[in-house]
C-alpha cells in the first residue's frame, strides 16, 4: 500500500507557473507508475501525465501540455512533482496523483483505472 498526499495547489494568473508536490509514504523506486490527474465538472477526470517510476523513469504527459508541463521523480525526499509554466485558463482543476504498484500503467497510463492508490487533491485556478 501506499499513502500519497499532494500540497502546492493554488491561484495564479493566465501564463503564470505552479508546481504541485506529491508526497510518498513508500520509496519512489518501489511505485512502478506514478501519475498526475485532474478533474472538473465539465471535463472529468484527465490524466496529465506520469512517469515510470519504478523503471528508466520514462515520463509522459498528454498533448495539451507538452512543452509546459514536466513530471519530477525526487527518492532522497519520496516526493514527486508536477511543474507548470504557461498556465491557461483550461488548467483550472483539482489536481491528483495516483500510484500504481502493478504496472498496469505500462498499457495505458492516461487510464485512471490503471491506479489504485489517490491522494486527496489539491485545486488549482487560473484566472485571466
Amino acid at each position: 500500500q501506499v499513502q500519497l498526499k499532494e500540497s502546492g495547489g493554488g491561484s495564479v494568473q493566465v501564463g503564470g507557473s505552479l508546481t504541485l508536490s506529491c508526497a510518498v509514504s513508500r520509496e519512489p523506486w518501489s511505485i512502478r507508475f506514478l501519475g498526475w490527474f485532474r478533474h472538473t465538472p465539465a471535463k472529468g477526470r484527465e490524466g496529465v501525465a506520469a512517469i515510470e517510476s519504478g523503471g528508466n523513469g520514462m515520463t509522459f504527459l498528454t498533448d495539451s501540455v507538452k512543452g509546459r508541463f514536466t513530471i519530477i521523480q525526487d527518492n532522497a525526499k519520496k516526493m514527486f512533482y508536477l511543474q507548470m509554466n504557461n498556465l491557461k485558463p483550461e488548467a483550472a482543476a483539482v489536481y491528483y496523483c495516483a500510484a500504481d504498484l502493478v504496472g498496469r500503467a505500462r498499457n495505458w497510463w492516461e487510464s485512471s483505472s490503471a491506479y489504485d492508490y489517490w491522494g486527496q487533491g489539491t485545486q488549482v485556478n487560473v484566472s485571466s
